[in-house]
């Protein structure tokens, strides 16, 4: 245990003692550099996760600021962060839970300028960002840079998960050649969001990202879930 902390040692002993996970699996974990692209409902629930299992370095870009109406299910946030930026609020969060944990931040947009410096440094990738024009950027720069990609999406009452680019899996455009016309899916401003849709996604694509790092991730389809009906179906993705 040469590689830990005493503190350590304690504030991971639950998942240590997991076959799966063991000494072996934490050095995997507290080694890993793993980039969130969004802060905002799925980007808070993965940030948390993350840091709480001690991924050692968690990149966060995000050029927002915190408003009242994101309170409801960006939990990482408190009344007193309404008018901050998003990202260095929540690395200020997740050093104060877990000071083992080194957060870089990008308080900028991801852009086709900046994309691929940033996702290099970078061993996965987890996209939480709300709109279809990152998402086609993020996975083709992850494709570009052979870098896995956590992807996860809301609409409503429903999420989808996959895991792009991993083990010479498919990627985004493999299932979605093109994105839609923006005016085709509403996005949360418009149709509205019920907090624990993206809280649970998010917590599977933190789940997966760790199964991912300790390579016990196997999973090669679509996870489609419904929060109406409490339901999930898997695509078989593969060609």
């Amino acid at each position: 245990m040469a590689d830990f902390t005493i503190e350590e040692i304690k504030r991971y002993s639950r998942q240590l003692m997991l076959e799966e996970v063991g000494a072996e699996g934490q050095i995997k974990i507290k080694r890993a550099k793993v980039l969130v692209i969004g802060a905002g409902g799925l980007g808070c629930p993965v940030l948390q996760y993350l840091a709480a299992a001690g991924v050692g370095t968690i990149g966060i870009i995000d050029f927002d600021k915190v408003e009242i109406h994101n309170l409801h299910r960006q939990i990482l946030y408190t009344a007193e962060d309404i008018g901050k930026y998003k990202a260095p609020a929540a690395a200020q969060k997740i050093n104060a839970s877990n000071p083992n944990v080194s957060c870089i931040v990008f308080k900028e947009r991801l852009e086709e300028s900046n994309a691929a410096n940033i996702i290099a440094q970078f061993d996965i990738v987890v996209d939480g960002s709300d709109n279809f024009l990152t998402r086609y950027l993020v996975n083709d720069v992850c494709v570009q840079l052979n870098k896995p990609l956590v992807y996860g999406s809301i609409l409503k009452f429903e999420g989808q998960l996959a895991v792009f680019n991993y083990k010479n899996s498919q990627n985004l455009r493999d299932i979605y050649p093109e994105p839609p016309n923006p005016e085709d899916v509403p996005s949360c401003s418009e149709i509205g969001v019920l907090g624990f849709v993206p809280g649970i996604i998010g917590i599977y694509m933190a789940g997966t990202t760790i199964q991912i790092i300790l390579d016990k991730y196997s999973n090669d389809g679509l996870l489609l879930f419904n929060f109406l009906e409490f339901s999930m179906i898997k695509i078989n993705t593969a060609a």
